[in-house]
């Protein structure tokens, strides 16, 4: 009687246990989990000053990639605004145009979020003020910079840059500038300086001084190599891809992601399609240019390859700067489950690049980033309501959340800590 006893106790036990268990967790309800807990930064989002204004801004849903809405639908926590400058002649004239508009850009993330939106967005210059912000609720602005033209030959615009809140700074972008040469370069094999010129090294140390990330993603690969050796500081490629994987000069070789990773910097891998799958980008960007241009056609707008944007009027720039996300959403909708279309290059092909560069240089020393409103965006990342994509694909192949924190920002502030300590000791010094 007693073994019946028990054994009945047993059974009940048993299935008491049974029935209580914790349902096992889903890839997906993992991958939500994830999303939500980490802190998400995207360090290249270009901007449209024309989104500023009291009438249109980001507290609105643009037809913009990024703006307050998307980043809310997509988990987008941070978005590195850019003030980018095209290159122009290297003169006086050419610089005092280049600072107008780089001053206007400032301006406008400025407007954004201390009079459009200062309750839905504030701007960060540390590390412990991202993790602040993101605790209130808010979503986080931080300010790069993507190209110094602007700067002129006046060192001490550097400081000023610092002190309306640039965090980064590229010291070229496409065409060589007054610091140092364009990754351009390589089509023609024509250089000006050999890498960095005399200023560009002054441009180097005055950004470790005031705790600056210097930025190599458009620099030369000799101007990258000697940015390396002149710094104090980690440094950080804001929107790159692996060579290997993708041949292209906006790209890091194998050698670079290795010195990189000696350096203690972090490169970030960009969602640009041509940057990440060249045969997939250009059948599918063949097909839809005309896809494209007629739908421009149909607004009645006149629309342009970016290889002409260089020849255009301002006012060309400004129309065309307006109409085009208009005009590619209409496209990517268009071609939305047509079989006729080729396939474009997709978040998959993002993440074989991390994969690529995880395996190469380590988890710490890989980021995350879009380009969007610059030419950006993936199938599957088209914009930031999307984002949750991207963290999707790195649990479906395996990534931890602690692997999955670091690469979506976590490398990137602990190089931006590490930047601004070089800067404290130079000062005490």
């Amino acid at each position: 009687m007693r073994q019946t006893v028990f054994f009945f106790a047993f059974a009940l036990l048993i299935s008491c246990n049974e029935n209580t268990k914790t349902p096992e967790e889903s890839l997906t309800d993992k991958a939500r989990r994830i999303h939500d807990q980490v802190i998400t930064i995207d360090t290249h989002a270009d901007i449209n000053v024309n989104n500023f204004t009291d009438s249109v801004n980001y507290t609105q849903r643009l037809e913009t990639q990024v703006n307050l809405p998307k980043m809310k639908e997509g988990g987008l926590d941070v978005a590195w605004l850019i003030v980018y400058t095209g290159q122009d002649s290297l003169t006086p004239t050419g610089y005092a145009k280049a600072k107008d508009n780089a001053m206007a850009k400032f301006d406008a993330i400025h407007r954004l979020c201390e009079e459009i939106a200062p309750e839905q967005i504030e701007l960060a210059l540390t590390s412990e003020d991202v993790r602040r912000i993101d605790r209130s609720g808010k979503k986080v602005a931080m300010i790069g910079v993507e190209n110094a033209y602007p700067i002129g030959e006046d060192l001490a615009e550097f400081a000023r840059y610092h002190e309306l809140g640039a965090r980064y700074i590229s010291l070229s972008h496409n065409g060589h500038s007054q610091f140092c040469d364009s990754n351009t370069g390589e089509k023609d094999s024509v250089w000006l300086h050999n890498g960095l010129s005399e200023l560009g090294k002054e441009a180097v140390n005055e950004m470790n001084r005031l705790g600056m990330m210097i930025d190599v993603s458009h620099p030369s690969k000799e101007a990258m190599e000697q940015m390396v050796a002149l710094s104090k500081a980690p440094i950080i490629a804001s929107h790159s891809s692996a060579r290997a994987l993708c041949d292209h000069s906006r790209n890091l070789d194998d050698d670079q992601l290795r010195l990189l990773k000696e350096n203690g910097g972090v490169v970030q891998t960009v969602a640009f399609s041509s940057y990440l799958n060249t045969k997939k980008h250009e059948e599918r960007a063949a097909f839809m240019k005309e896809v494209y241009a007629k739908m421009a056609d149909s607004l009645g707008v006149e629309w342009f390859e970016r290889s002409q944007f260089g020849s255009l009027t301002d006012a060309q720039k400004a129309a065309f700067m307006e109409n085009y996300p208009k005009v590619m959403q209409m496209g990517k909708d268009w071609a939305q489950g047509r079989s006729e279309v080729p396939e474009g290059v997709t978040v998959a092909d993002f993440v074989d690049h991390i994969d690529y560069m995880v395996e190469l240089i380590g988890i710490d020393h890989v980021g995350i980033s879009s380009d969007f409103d610059g030419g950006g965006g993936i199938e599957g990342w088209s914009d930031a309501s999307e984002t949750f994509n991207v963290t999707m694909e790195l649990v479906e192949r395996g990534y931890t959340e602690e692997e999955i924190a670091k690469l979506w920002g976590g490398n990137l502030l602990r190089v931006l800590d590490e930047v601004q300590q070089v800067a404290r000791t130079l000062t005490a010094s």
